[in-house]
C-alpha cells in the first residue's frame, strides 16, 4: 500500500504560494507524518489554523509548530505571506468574544478554529465546550450560531446526527456479572459494525415509507444504501454497550432509586449521512469562497436550492440515525424479553433553528455538542472504561444551550498507536471489569480526557441525574478503518 503523503498542492490549498515558505512547511509536515506524530488530516488542520492565527501556536505546549509560527509572524512584518484578500467573502477583522469551558484542557488548534468561526460574516455567536479538540472547520465541541437562513455542512459534521441512545431496563445491574455470556451473545447477534456493513433483517423499516426519500436526486441515490445499513453502527468511537446505571430517587420520572441494567449506543447516519455531508460541503466551498484558513466553514443559503436540499437531507439523516439506534435497542430488548422502562436519546452533530436569549432567530450548529436547553435530557459518555452521565440541561444562554458530547480526545489516533502501551490498556480494562468486544488502541481510555474533569468544568450547563458504568463494550473490530 502506498504511504500517505502531504503534497505541495495540499499546502498550496492552504494559501501558501511563496517557495521558501512552501519548503519549510513541507519539511515540518512530512516529518510529523513520517514519524506518525499526527495524521495527515490533523497536520493540515493545524497548519490551516496556524496560518490564520500564528500567535496562538507560540504558546502551544508541544511546540511542534512554534518555529513555523515565528516564521509566519516575521514574514508578515516584512510584508510577505499576508492573508489572501481576494476571496469573495472576507472574515470580520475583529474576533468576537466567545465563552470557553475548561479552557486549560483545550489545545491551541481548537481555539484558533473557533476564532475563525466567529469571524465569519454570517456568525452571530459561538461557544466552546470542555471536550473540544480540533476538527475540520469548526472544532469538535464547537457551537456556532449563524444567521437564520445559513447552514454550514462542516459545522454540522461528516457523521450527520451522530447520536446517543440509552435504554433502561427494570432488571438488576448484577445481571452483567451473573449472565455475562448471555448479554455478550445478544451484542454479537444484534450489532453490526464497519464502513460497509449491512443487515439482512429489520425490526421496523417504516421510515422508508416516508416520501422524503424521493425529495431530491441525492437522497434517491442513497436510499438503497441507507436501507441496507439500517440498524448498523460505524467505526472509530461508535459503540453499543451494556452497563450499570445508578439512579438517585426522584430524578427520573417513575423510576425508583437503584442500580439498573442499561444499554447505551453511540453512532450516526452511516454512509447516507457521510455522502450527504461530503456532497454539500463541496458545493458550499465552491459557492461560498472564503480565505484558506476558513474554507471548511463555507455555508449554504437555505433560500437557495442547494441549501434547501441539504436541510431536507440533514433532517432525514437525523430521523435515520434515530431509527438505527431503535433497530439495535428493539432487537436486543426482544432478545432480552423485556421492554425498557425509559429511553433517552439526543443528537450531537446537527443544526437547529433556535432563538437566542434576546429573541434573535439563528441556526445553531452543534458539532460534537449536546443540546442542553432548560429541562432537556441528554447523555454524555466517557470512554470504554469510564462513566457516562444522564444529564438535564440548565438552559445557559452563554453556552447557546449546549454542553459537551463526551470526554473529548486527549490525543490523536496516530498518537495513541504510537505512545500507548497495550499491557497498560489491558490492565485498566481488567481493573474496571470491562469485557471488550472489538476496538483497538486508538479508542483506549487513555486516549481521552478525564470525563470527571470535563463534567466539573460544565456544572453550570447541566445537572447530572444518573451515572452509567460501561461493563460489556462492543465496537468495530481492530481491522476496520475509523470513519470519524
Amino acid at each position: 500500500m502506498e504511504k500517505e503523503k502531504i503534497s505541495n498542492n495540499n499546502l498550496k490549498d492552504l494559501g501558501i504560494n511563496d517557495v521558501d515558505i512552501l519548503v519549510s512547511f513541507g519539511r515540518v509536515a512530512s516529518g510529523l507524518l513520517k514519524n506518525e506524530v499526527m495524521s495527515k488530516t490533523d497536520i493540515l488542520a493545524n497548519l490551516e489554523a496556524l496560518i490564520n492565527d500564528p500567535a496562538t501556536y507560540l504558546f502551544n505546549n508541544d511546540g511542534k509548530f512554534k518555529n513555523l509560527a515565528e516564521n509566519v509572524i516575521a514574514l508578515r512584518k516584512e510584508g510577505r505571506f499576508l492573508k489572501q484578500l481576494q476571496d469573495e467573502f472576507k472574515l470580520k477583522e475583529a474576533v468576537t468574544d466567545f465563552p470557553v469551558w475548561g479552557a486549560e484542557h483545550i489545545h491551541a488548534g481548537a481555539m484558533a478554529q473557533m476564532r475563525s468561526a466567529v469571524q465569519l460574516p454570517v456568525a452571530v455567536a459561538g461557544a466552546l465546550m470542555p471536550d473540544a479538540h480540533q476538527g475540520y472547520g469548526l472544532p469538535i465541541g464547537g457551537v456556532l450560531a449563524t444567521t437564520a437562513n445559513t447552514i454550514i455542512p462542516f459545522a454540522v459534521g461528516v457523521d450527520i446526527a451522530c447520536r446517543m441512545c440509552l435504554s433502561i431496563f427494570d432488571l438488576p445491574a448484577q445481571m452483567i456479572d451473573t449472565e455475562t455470556d448471555k448479554l455478550k451473545t445478544m451484542l454479537g447477534d444484534h450489532t453490526f459494525f464497519g464502513m460497509g456493513c449491512t443487515t439482512k433483517s429489520h425490526f421496523d423499516s417504516s421510515l422508508f415509507d416516508s416520501n422524503t426519500w424521493g425529495e431530491t436526486r441525492m437522497i434517491r441515490s442513497l436510499r438503497n444504501k441507507a436501507y441496507a445499513q439500517l440498524g448498523t453502527s460505524g467505526t472509530g468511537n461508535h459503540f453499543v454497550e451494556w452497563g450499570e446505571l445508578s439512579i438517585a430517587d426522584g430524578v427520573l420520572d417513575g423510576i425508583p432509586a437503584g442500580n439498573y441494567l442499561a444499554l447505551l449506543s453511540h453512532s450516526g447516519s452511516r454512509g447516507f449521512g457521510g455522502s450527504v455531508a461530503n456532497h454539500y460541503s463541496k458545493i458550499a466551498m465552491d459557492k461560498t469562497r472564503l480565505p484558506a484558513e476558513a474554507k471548511h466553514l463555507a455555508w449554504l443559503d437555505l433560500d437557495k436550492e442547494e441549501g434547501h436540499e441539504y436541510w431536507i437531507a440533514m433532517n432525514l439523516a437525523g430521523e435515520y440515525a434515530s431509527a438505527n439506534h431503535h433497530e439495535i435497542h428493539n432487537k436486543i430488548a426482544r432478545a432480552l424479553n423485556q421492554q425498557p422502562v425509559m429511553m433517552i436519546e439526543n443528537h450531537h452533530n446537527f443544526a437547529w433553528k433556535e432563538k437566542l436569549a434576546d429573541g434573535t432567530e439563528v441556526m445553531v450548529h452543534r458539532k460534537g455538542a449536546t443540546p442542553a436547553g432548560k429541562g432537556v435530557l441528554g447523555i454524555i459518555p466517557g470512554s470504554m472504561s469510564t462513566p457516562g452521565f444522564v444529564v438535564r440541561g440548565k438552559g445557559d444562554a452563554a453556552s447557546i444551550n449546549s454542553a459537551s458530547h463526551g470526554a473529548g480526545r486527549l490525543m490523536s489516533r496516530s498518537a495513541a498507536f504510537k505512545t500507548l502501551d497495550k499491557a497498560a490498556i489491558a490492565a485498566n480494562l481488567i481493573d474496571k471489569r470491562i469485557t471488550l468486544m472489538g476496538s483497538d488502541m486508538d479508542e483506549a481510555p487513555m486516549a481521552y480526557k478525564d470525563i470527571h474533569t470535563v463534567m466539573a468544568a460544565q456544572s453550570d450547563l447541566v445537572e447530572v441525574l444518573a451515572k452509567f458504568e460501561p461493563r460489556i463494550v462492543r465496537m468495530a473490530d481492530a481491522t476496520e478503518k475509523p470513519e470519524d
